[in-house]
């Protein structure tokens, strides 16, 4: 039900800012966009001025804050556990074995 609330703009966007190859200039576009006086619906008009730069912030922040947590979540992996996570655990390696 909340994919079909996202308009296909929102979808097209959010595709284009995923792809690996046009991200970062995506990214930079997008905030070339929000200080520009260039605008869909210029600033002057109080409520509606300001929708399409708020919603445009909020996905570059999303996406922008995603893209951290996929780096340190992808660190986490090749560093493997940090010596804070595993102070007080013991660790066990155990082999399977299966019995028929």
């Amino acid at each position: 039900m909340k994919r079909a609330l996202r308009s296909p703009l929102i979808n097209w966007f959010t595709k284009l800012i995923r792809n690996s190859k046009y991200r970062w200039l995506v990214i930079l576009g997008s905030l070339v966009y929000l200080v520009s006086p260039l605008d869909i619906s210029p600033d002057v008009f109080p409520i509606i001025g300001w929708l399409d730069d708020g919603l445009l912030a909020t996905i570059v922040v999303t996406e922008l804050s995603q893209m951290a947590l996929e780096r340190k979540r992808h660190s986490k992996l090749q560093n493997g556990p940090a010596s804070e996570e595993t102070a007080g655990e013991t660790i066990v390696d155990v082999d399977s074995v299966t019995v028929a």
